[in-house]
């Protein structure tokens, strides 16, 4: 049994009266485990259907699915490829309710590791701006390589504080999640550290910082713009007296009503200090009621019409004709159709790496980015050569070469620990010329390998390799 913090018990007694012994008994049991399919690798229906080891469906989320405990798919080739995200089920619930649409410029303010960050994208379709903060170095580092592992094209990772990040994008954003640091009451099941931390003076302390960080996040919401605070607690403090100060000092902004939701109970007006019925329309998930663990969410509104655009400055893109030279070569060789890639112009490199921005991103002057957009490559000299990210980012039908390695063949555990692999070839191939070849496993993109004398060279980067 879970040994729960003596005054979390009392308060959580006083919150629940009939419900606590019910609320208790959750701890006996073993949580919910859940993975959400990534839509830029996969189409959700077909993957479940071919799947083993998925169960039933999150109700609360679209591509999200239960797993059993004792599989690993964490510890598959489908997972290398990005083909899934591996996620607490009720975490799903943020991105559903703030429903993304293609084209929209999103924040996702306190992204990592990038479950959020990762629903945004699949949403978003490859279209439009979706910028992944994290203020946390190594977090940050981690964000970067999720947004990299599913395939994603058009974000920015970058490593800022909220209150520097809104002075240089107000107003700018469609939508924002603000999924706040918290005193992580909902992972006690889960998280030993998030027990041994709590205490009534800590929840105190995420309250005022969480209040903080959503004064922030609004200033760099666009009128008409739609924002979700999400937190993974089940304190008052920090969730309903949390929105209704800040509709009292934001009267531009309210919550919307998303009706009834399956699995998702409604925010308690009588635990905050005013007791505004309009919280009603927010959400917790309880692990006494449903398939997950304790979430609070809220989507709030910016009234007003959306304005026209602010003049932006724009990055420093790429104007080295040699570069430039090299890299379209490379592009003319590797894909069917380069153009989709040599028709953009927003190339920029860091030191000797070239990245592909998304066209809506600013300046990069004054913000420690990490990830400043689509990863492309190395520039060497007299040659270019591919990074991974944009392996991930492929498609079979987009190159002029790869090699289809099935998931249940040793091969592809060959090639994720990185050795080489000879002629003659069990499993098809379409080899143009010598080159890079983009390695599939049933028809996902999972890495690069170099043909040369009848040799798949590989290229799975060496942090990555299986052991």
């Amino acid at each position: 049994m879970i040994q729960l913090p003596d005054k979390f018990v009392e308060k959580m007694k006083g919150l629940l009266g009939d419900e606590y012994d019910a609320f208790l008994k959750s701890y006996e049991e073993d949580r919910a485990l859940g993975l959400r399919i990534n839509p830029l690798k996969a189409d959700p229906g077909e993957f479940v259907r071919q799947s083993s080891f998925l169960s039933e469906p999150v109700p609360w989320a679209s591509e999200g699915f239960y797993y059993q405990a004792g599989q690993r798919p964490g510890k598959h080739p489908y997972h290398e490829a990005g083909v899934y995200y591996i996620q607490e089920p009720s975490a799903m619930a943020v991105v559903e309710l703030l429903d993304p649409k293609p084209g929209e410029k999103i924040l996702d303010l306190c992204a990592a590791p990038g479950g959020k960050t990762t629903h945004i994208a699949g949403k978003l379709k490859g279209e439009g701006f979706l910028l992944s903060n994290e203020i946390h170095p190594a977090r940050a580092k981690i964000l970067a390589q999720n947004v990299e592992r599913m395939g994603i094209r058009n974000s920015v990772v970058t490593n800022e504080d909220s209150h520097s990040l809104s002075l240089k994008f107000p107003e700018f954003f469609d939508r924002i999640v603000v999924d706040a640091p918290c005193s992580g009451e909902g992972m006690f099941r889960k998280d030993e550290a998030a027990r041994l931390e709590w205490s009534p003076d800590h929840v105190e302390a995420c309250a005022l910082r969480q209040r903080e960080i959503l004064e922030n996040a609004a200033g760099m919401l666009k009128s008409g713009g739609t924002m979700v605070y999400s937190t993974c607690t089940f304190s008052p403090e920090e969730n309903e007296q949390v929105i209704e100060s800040f509709l009292i000092s934001h009267p531009d902004f309210s919550v919307v009503d998303k009706g009834e939701r399956p699995g998702l109970s409604h925010g308690m007006p009588k635990w905050s200090k005013h007791g505004s019925e309009d919280l009603k329309k927010t959400f917790r998930i309880w692990p006494h009621k449903s398939e997950g663990e304790g979430h609070y969410l809220a989507v709030l509104k910016r009234d007003g019409d959306k304005v026209p655009e602010r003049k932006r400055s724009c990055p420093a893109y790429l104007k080295d004709k040699a570069i430039w030279k090299e890299v379209e070569l490379f592009l003319k060789e590797l894909l069917a159709d380069p153009e989709a890639f040599l028709d953009r112009k927003e190339y920029i490199l860091f030191g000797e790496q070239l990245y592909l921005l998304p066209p809506e991103m600013i300046d990069l002057k004054g913000i420690k980015v990490i990830r400043p957009g689509l990863h492309m490559g190395t520039v060497k000299k007299n040659r270019f050569e591919p990074s991974h990210a944009l392996a991930l980012s492929l498609k079979k039908e987009e190159v002029l070469s790869w090699a289809e390695i099935p998931a249940d063949h040793q091969d592809i555990v060959k090639y994720l620990k990185g050795q080489t692999l000879p002629a003659p070839f069990s499993w098809p191939v379409r080899l143009d010329k010598k080159g890079w070849v983009l390695v599939v496993t049933d028809g996902y993109s999972i890495g690069f390998a170099k043909l040369a004398a009848g040799i798949l060279k590989n290229h799975y980067p060496k942090g990555l390799r299986w052991m």
